[in-house]
């Protein structure tokens, strides 16, 4: 049984807004965000260099909302399953986290979501 990690209050996350990175574990970095309505985790490491997505703490979505955006070079994932959407990723997404909301909080399970 995955272990579960709780990241933040749900009412912080806002529709493709800032999202919220915190510290796995294992000590992998990951962040959650919301977009759709839907609350999604994901390893915090662009595939193509293994850098951090966000150009700003926080800030992980383009200036509309609608796809997160490694901030080195621009490489486009779908936040609803990771894939990738345009750019040097090269139809490699980002490794997803299963999450859910419960009870007001965004809580993580610390095993990689298949």
């Amino acid at each position: 049984m995955a272990a579960l990690l709780v990241v933040c209050a749900s009412a912080v996350l806002e529709d493709g807004g800032r999202g919220r990175r915190f510290v796995l574990k294992s000590g992998d970095e990951a962040f959650v965000v919301r977009h759709g309505g839907v609350v999604r985790a994901y390893h915090n490491r662009c595939p193509h260099r293994g850098l951090e997505l966000d150009w700003q703490e926080g800030r992980f979505f383009d200036a509309k909302g609608e796809v997160l955006v490694c901030s080195v070079h621009g490489a486009r994932y779908d936040p609803a399953h990771g894939g990738c959407v345009g750019g040097p990723c090269r139809d490699r997404g980002l490794t997803g986290l299963a999450c859910r909301e419960q009870e007001g909080l965004v809580v993580v399970e610390e095993e990689p979501r298949l």
